[in-house]
């Protein structure tokens, strides 16, 4: 026992105390390594702070870092039936790298060699690039190169044998926005800008939907290592399906054409303007709009067909931006004017909807009628005599109008020009339709020679969208449809993602009153002014309109005529302006009746309209025909004392934002 209490414990020195020295001596190593500690991290922060992005750069460049935006594609605008209208095109561009084609002298020649040859870039363009930008790795040479040269400047990329020092040259991947066929709907389709910004039509009205989101590649490599890529794709654009039919446009425009070079003459234009529009009743659809004069979508800014080059050059800047611009706003929409005579039917509707007639009157047509303190004028100057209202419509008798619409009164006049929607914004998914509240008299300003010259379409403004989308009402048993162009968004594979259906804003008119009118318009092309427009087969109902323009006694008319087939049930409407025709007499009514005519015999069998039951060619009553001539045409105001101020033209409303609804977001339905 004694022996193991004198054994040392052999770990006796873990326990054994420093001495005081040893411990000072400690401390102090222990404080210098702190301080080295400090001392060490602030001048890593002062080093990343003052110079962090020049060492950054140097690791960078020593790894080989790039970086290149992937664009995507614009979503195509193609027809009803999927024939595309606008398009984006695969292209590239040719981007220098400066920095590797100057880090050898012998890349210079023989690149410099391909670019000229293949591309037509003269070496006075690299060596520009290359003095004005030597350390950049990211300089465009040329845009828009077509597959076939890429194709060939790749082969030569590929061939290092016989092109061993062609280096310092890329291309890049990018997209150009062609339109296959040019002026066709021009205002309707648009055109974009650079960015892929649309600038009208369906272009701009959609422009979210069409676009798309660029993607990104980077990469990160170092001479001894492999390379490491990211690749963030590019999310295209989606495609708009439109309402418009190519084949019916294309007949529409070719029947414009040949009208204003009928009656083009050197230094002038056929007409102001010509327009068209055609509408499906039951559902708002607009199959084909056009106007005249158009421009080509691939060209825009090319005004040759209007401008001799001589003219264009005296121009100042301004004026040919103003040229432009009028020429690229859409007439049927953004125009008002007063529409003359195919206004009645509004009126005669308005009048049998509210009970102030029955249909059953009868007036006295003198030639004109004594209103306040005027006489105002019928059109047929030695009168009409004896009209029943349904003559009125047919020999389109403004005294006849203007006996109905004093029956009505102010109050509910103004009121059913608004549920027609004149006045009102027709929702038309296209911008810059124009703002007509303004154009019209209210309960409070109309006065009693106001009431009688509107009910036969003078003294207000209105477009044709909102004409079209009225008379509609008129014929399909009082439903006011949403006018649209675009009936369906698809995915970039042909996914539907939303589908437009018709939208009924409200009911204008009850089912009897429009069976009731349309026997009177189907009047005005079995006896009356629309009988020369008869197109053989086809049980139409129309109505036509003479009106004279913003200032009286000019000579200046815009001529109309509004139809649909087949009388019952009706499954087209058409309506045609021609504004100031380039002839003598430009109240003629048959300019305007023969261009209707000569759309309708090509566009009716295209679109499979009805036919009149036992139907044969060549078996048709004409006789009514024979036996029309055209009535004097006489001004209404001959008496008159003018009083409304409101022009015809442009009534943009720059601030309208065509309301699409939520639904072509391009986001799919939940």
């Amino acid at each position: 026992m004694a022996r193991r209490r004198n054994q040392k414990n052999r770990f006796e020195f873990l326990t054994k105390r420093f001495p005081t020295r040893m411990q000072k001596k400690l401390v102090l190593l222990f404080m210098a390594i702190i301080l080295a500690f400090v001392v060490l991290i602030g001048k890593i922060t002062y080093i990343n702070a003052s110079k962090g992005s020049g060492y950054t750069k140097i690791v960078l460049d020593q790894q080989g870092y790039d970086s290149r935006v992937i664009p995507y594609k614009r979503g195509d605008i193609v027809d009803r039936n999927g024939t595309k209208m606008a398009t984006s095109e695969r292209v590239y561009n040719v981007i220098l790298d400066v920095v590797v084609l100057t880090s050898d002298d012998e890349y210079l020649a023989p690149t410099k060699e391909v670019l000229k040859d293949l591309f037509g870039i003269e070496e006075s363009t690299v060596d520009a690039a290359i003095e004005s930008s030597p350390e950049s790795r990211y300089v465009i040479l040329l845009e828009g190169v077509d597959y076939e040269t890429a194709k060939k400047f790749q082969d030569i990329e590929a061939d290092t044998e016989n092109y061993p020092n062609v280096k310092g040259v890329w291309l890049e991947d990018d997209y150009e926005r062609t339109y296959p066929y040019g002026t066709l709907a021009s205002d309707v389709v648009g055109f974009t800008v650079s960015g892929n910004a649309g600038t009208i039509g369906i272009e701009s009205a959609y422009n979210d939907v069409l676009n798309g989101t660029d993607g990104r590649e980077y990469g990160y490599f170092a001479s001894k290592s492999s390379v490491e890529r990211t690749v963030k794709a590019p999310v295209n654009g989606n495609t708009v399906v439109s309402t418009i039919d190519v084949t019916l446009q294309s007949i529409v425009e070719q029947c414009i054409m040949d009208f204003n070079n009928a009656h083009a003459e050197e230094g002038e234009l056929g007409s102001k303007n010509t327009a068209v529009i055609i509408m499906d009743p039951n559902t708002g659809e607009i199959l084909a709009e056009a106007s005249y004069p158009n421009f080509d979508l691939n060209n825009p800014r090319d005004l040759s067909g209007i401008y001799s080059e001589e003219e264009w050059k005296e121009m100042s800047e301004e004026a040919q931006i103003e040229a432009m611009n009028a020429l690229w706003r859409n007439f049927c929409v953004s125009d008002a004017f007063e529409p003359g005579s195919t206004m009645k039917p509004f009126t005669v509707a308005a009048g049998l909807e509210t009970g102030a007639i029955t249909g059953n009157e009868s007036y006295t047509c003198g030639g004109y009628l004594h209103v306040g303190d005027y006489d105002i004028s019928c059109h047929l100057k030695t009168g009409h005599g004896t009209v029943s209202v349904q003559d009125s419509i047919a020999y389109s008798c403004n005294v006849g109008l203007m006996h109905i619409a004093e029956t009505i009164g102010v109050q509910d006049f103004t009121k059913y020009q608004r549920i027609f929607g004149f006045g009102e914004y027709t929702g038309i998914d296209l911008p810059g339709e124009a703002s007509t509240a303004p154009l019209l008299y209210t309960e409070e300003t109309m006065q009693v020679t106001d009431l009688a010259t509107n009910s036969f379409g003078q003294n207000f403004n209105v477009t044709m969208t909102q004409l079209v989308a009225g008379f509609c009402s008129l014929i399909n048993g009082g439903y006011y449809y949403e006018p649209h162009v675009v009936k369906q968004i698809q995915d970039e594979d042909g996914r539907v993602i939303e589908t437009k259906d018709p939208v009924l804003l409200r009911k204008t008119i009850s089912t009897e009153t429009s069976e009731q009118l349309k026997t009177y318009l189907k009047a005005t092309m079995e006896y009356g002014t629309g009988v020369p427009a008869n197109v053989e087969g086809y049980d139409i109902g129309a109505k036509t309109g003479t009106a004279e323009k913003l200032p009286r006694d000019n000579g200046k008319y815009l001529l109309s005529y509004v139809g649909y087939a087949p009388q019952e049930n009706p499954e087209i409407l058409i309506y045609v302006v021609i504004d100031e025709p380039n002839v003598d007499a430009q109240d003629d009514s048959s300019l305007v009746l023969g261009l209707a005519k000569e759309i309708m015999s090509q566009a009716f069998p295209y679109l499979n309209i009805t036919t009149i039951e036992g139907y044969t060619p060549g078996n048709t009553d004409t006789s009514a025909q024979e036996n029309y001539s055209q009535t004097e045409y006489t001004d209404y105001d001959a008496n008159y004392e003018e009083t409304y101020s409101n022009t015809d033209g442009s009534y943009v409303d720059e601030n309208y934002t065509p309301d699409l609804d939520d639904w072509a977001t391009g986001t799919p339905a939940g």
